[in-house]
């Protein structure tokens, strides 16, 4: 009972549709401002739908400076497992490594592969076009949201925070399992994804476990404010990232050595970025109360209504009100299929 009241009493915890629906005439407003549905879909010209929603990783990596993001292969689903073997031998990759889906979110059907074996169970059920991509294991990780108007030559960074990862910590004598059943229900919920082998090893006293490699808020990753470590270095790389791919408005999460590597342009990796559907995750990091919150969105959406305006002016068109609908249709149907196949996909049995 009191984990139902903490839910509701903070606003932390709202799930998206009750946080968001007092933003709802402020959305409305936008699309009457601009006289389209799809009023941001001209802010990021090189993505489609503007990175909204259903762009693939392929097209976003291929915006990135080559050695800017892990090394990454593209694997159709109806290839053999032989055929994929062979491709990731070719290309020098080793296990453990990642797999996710090249359409997807929310972590959905993100997997570290360890084996051959999980390998080929992930390949045989996945039925989606899927990426293998080399796990980065650089110890920090941040979400950095970038943005600069199309007549500007240089952006701001309106936010810098990092992701910490939900971990536990070894006494020395429990399994991971035994340890997973002290905690609560928000760290066993990640336990789902771990194999029988994690689930019974001891883990030595003192040692970290991380739950997840996911980092994300729903699967129980905190955001700390960085914004104090914001500086023109950091500024003047993404500047130069950005002016290269036509990226205007969202979040790129990065994984690095330490922050004074990453301003140096060293020891860093570009895991996604995200486009228009970018959500300002610094509010769960920092004292925003929510009206604060509610503001800094409101804030970050003006921007996003701007930009995607003079795109508009200067040739790059809103999309029509019915080829929006279809897609974000399309991808909400692709969304709920993943889903269910992710229930499906895991390492236990």
């Amino acid at each position: 009972m009191k984990k139902i009241i903490k839910r509701f009493s903070d606003w932390h915890h709202w799930p998206f549709f009750p946080f968001y629906f007092p933003l709802f005439f402020v959305w409305t407003w936008y699309i009457i401002k601009s006289r389209s549905f799809w009023f941001f879909s001209s802010s990021n010209p090189t993505l489609t739908f503007s990175g909204f929603e259903g762009e693939t990783k392929k097209e976003m990596y291929d915006l990135l400076p080559h050695d800017s993001y892990p090394k990454t292969l593209y694997i159709d689903p109806k290839i053999s497992y032989y055929e994929l073997s062979q491709l990731i031998k070719s290309h020098s990759l080793s296990y453990p490594f990642i797999v996710k889906p090249n359409v997807g979110m929310a972590g959905i059907l993100f997997r570290k592969i360890d084996n051959e074996k999980q390998l080929e169970f992930y390949h045989q059920e996945i039925a989606f076009d899927y990426i293998v991509q080399e796990l980065v294991d650089f110890p920090i990780e941040i979400g950095l949201f970038y943005i600069r108007h199309p007549m500007k030559n240089s952006g701001k960074i309106t936010a810098l925070f990092s992701k910490r990862l939900p971990m536990i910590t070894g006494d020395g004598n429990s399994t991971i399992e035994e340890i997973l059943q002290k905690n609560n229900c928000r760290i066993t919920e990640e336990s789902g994804k771990l194999t029988v082998e994690e689930l019974k090893r001891i883990l030595p006293k003192n040692e970290k476990f991380s739950l997840s490699l996911i980092g994300n808020r729903y699967h129980g990753t905190t955001f700390h404010d960085l914004s104090e470590l914001i500086d023109n270095k950091l500024l003047a790389m993404f500047d130069t990232i950005s002016h290269s791919s036509q990226f205007y408005y969202g979040r790129y999460d990065i994984k690095c050595a330490s922050l004074e590597e990453l301003k140096k342009g060293n020891h860093f990796s570009i895991l996604e970025f995200n486009g228009a559907g970018s959500i300002p995750n610094h509010i769960y990091a920092g004292n925003f109360t929510l009206r604060k919150a509610y503001k800094e969105i409101i804030n970050h959406w003006e921007s996003l209504c701007e930009i995607s305006a003079y795109n508009n002016k200067n040739g790059y068109h809103y999309w029509h009100t019915w080829k929006g609908l279809s897609y974000l249709l399309k991808a909400k149907r692709n969304f709920r299929q993943q889903k269910k196949l992710d229930k499906k996909i895991n390492f236990q049995g």
